[in-house]
């Protein structure tokens, strides 16, 4: 679910078997499994014995769903929506909802709640019992607490909108890795890959907390500030509303440039679709763009680089090449 690389032990088993979970969803739609994913799952597998006793058992169980052709119903197929996978605490077992199929597997702790995952290009908006609101973007692995701590969520990887109903009694956390998000009456965004994480405050106020390696930081997020951590540092920095606002047009399933240089626009495309954009030659990536194009469609990038700069577009097997 995650590029992150563990230095030390495996972390819990209901978390690893969750991110098991996760990997299958994504192998298991061939339209969203790309080379890169293949030999990021690889890397996973190898890191710790765990990993890959966890993603084996997941899969046989999977395997015996499918068997069970009956009862089961087929996971949701949709342009914007990708197939979901959850598991449900269930006292002394984690039951796996698969297809409308419920499958008991063992386990030494009760996972936090229930798994949500969406593919390259996917979204899906979640409703909580308080009538929060969670809006999931492409590719992106989310956790929510079960009953008694549904205000708790783990990001595990991607990119979500919170609009959350303020609760003092009970305050809506989100974790993500060593950093937490506390919510003091808010609409923000988080957006976590690799080593960064980047909090986009909206409206309200959001408290932050982080243990990296300079130990313990904490910020007091107010409306217009973006917060940047990494394994080393943590910045806020005042935006305009409107850049805000551009950053959320994800959820039009557009995608807005502002000075961008075309090699940034690639990166942001290449995180909706299968077929990646390539620009090789430096002098082209960094010449800048403006614009807003729809999200799934990379050639909607690479027509307008052509038109403004009268640039060669090659079309390769999964790539989609930007020279002179």
């Amino acid at each position: 679910m995650t590029s992150e690389h563990q230095t030390s032990l495996p972390g819990p088993a209901a978390d690893i078997r969750n991110r098991a979970a996760s990997w299958l969803v994504r192998r298991r739609d061939h339209e969203d499994w790309t080379a890169e994913d293949q030999v990021e799952l690889d890397a996973w597998l190898a890191e710790f014995p765990a990993n890959k006793i966890a993603f084996l058992r997941v899969d046989a169980a999977w395997k015996r769903a499918d068997r069970l052709g009956a009862l089961r119903t087929p996971l949701p197929k949709h342009k914007w929506l990708a197939p979901v996978l959850k598991f449900v605490s269930t006292g002394a077992a984690a039951a796996l909802v698969l297809g409308g199929v419920y499958l008991t597997m063992p386990r030494e702790a009760p996972p936090p709640g229930e798994l949500y995952v969406t593919g390259v290009g996917g979204r899906e908006t979640l409703t909580l019992r308080d009538g929060s609101k969670i809006e999931l973007n492409t590719n992106t692995a989310l956790r929510v607490g079960g009953k008694g701590t549904q205000r708790t969520v783990w990001l595990e990887k991607g990119e979500a909108f919170f609009q959350i109903v303020h609760n003092e009694a009970h305050p809506f956390v989100v974790f993500a890795g060593t950093h937490r998000i506390t919510d003091l009456g808010t609409k923000f965004l988080v957006r976590r890959e690799n080593q960064m994480l980047r909090v986009s405050l909206l409206e309200g106020k959001a408290q932050f907390d982080s243990k990296n390696s300079r130990g313990s930081q904490q910020a007091t997020l107010n409306p217009g500030d973006v917060l940047v951590a990494t394994a080393k540092s943590l910045s806020v920095t005042e935006r305009p509303s409107q850049e805000l606002t551009d950053e959320l047009s994800w959820r039009s399933g557009l995608l807005v440039f502002r000075h961008a240089s075309l090699v940034q626009a690639a990166a942001e495309y290449n995180r909706y679709n299968i077929k990646k954009i390539v620009i090789t030659d430096p002098k082209i990536a960094e010449l800048n763009i403006n614009g807003a194009l729809p999200a799934n469609d990379p050639h909607a990038l690479t027509r307008s680089a052509q038109r403004l700069f009268n640039l060669r577009i090659e079309e390769r097997p999964g790539e989609i090449i930007i020279t002179h």
